[in-house]
Parts: structure tokens; C-alpha cells; sequence
């Protein structure tokens, strides 16, 4: 049986935890301003800080920060870390 994740607000996400940008809810101003500064529908991303209620996320090798309202607008899909993106742990790491 396939693992599905409920979608959830991006304000919801636990910091630095990968999603995937699944829905935005809002106009199309918003969606072009959105585009802009470089984030899509299927867009992977974290939260880097949380300032008051808005966010920084970490896109890629970009910042960008979002206040509370439009963090409430986009809906992402929080991404299990695969094994393969962990560090290894080798016997020289161990003490």
C-alpha cells in the first residue's frame, strides 16, 4: 500500500523539514509574484527561520521570505529524507 501524505499549510511545516509545493491558494497576482521570486507548484522547500508569524524559506540556493497570510495561501506535501541524502557514519567517525 502506497505512504500518502496529507497536504498541509506551509505555516504548519516543522523547520527544516522538506516539501513539496503542492497547491497554492490564492490569485493569480499572487501566483505570478510568486513565480518571480522562484517558487512553483512541485517546488521543494524548507523552512529556514521562522520571524513572528512569517518564514524563510531556503528554495534551491535561494532565500525567500513570506509573511503569515501567504504562508496560510500555499499547501505542501512535508517529503520523507531518503536514506541516500543522510551523511554516512563510517567506523573513522566513531570515537
Amino acid at each position: 500500500m502506497p505512504h500518502s501524505t496529507a497536504l498541509i499549510r506551509l505555516s504548519e511545516l516543522p523547520h527544516d523539514t522538506p516539501a513539496q509545493l503542492t497547491e497554492i491558494h490564492g490569485g493569480h497576482h499572487l501566483i505570478r509574484r510568486l513565480l518571480a521570486l522562484g517558487l512553483r507548484q512541485g517546488s521543494v522547500l524548507h523552512i529556514v527561520q521562522r520571524r513572528g508569524q512569517g518564514l524563510v524559506l531556503a528554495t534551491g540556493a535561494a532565500r525567500i521570505a513570506v509573511g503569515a497570510g501567504i504562508a496560510d495561501k500555499l499547501w505542501v506535501t512535508p517529503q520523507e529524507i531518503a536514506p541516500a541524502a543522510l551523511p554516512a557514519v563510517t567506523a573513522e567517525d566513531v570515537p
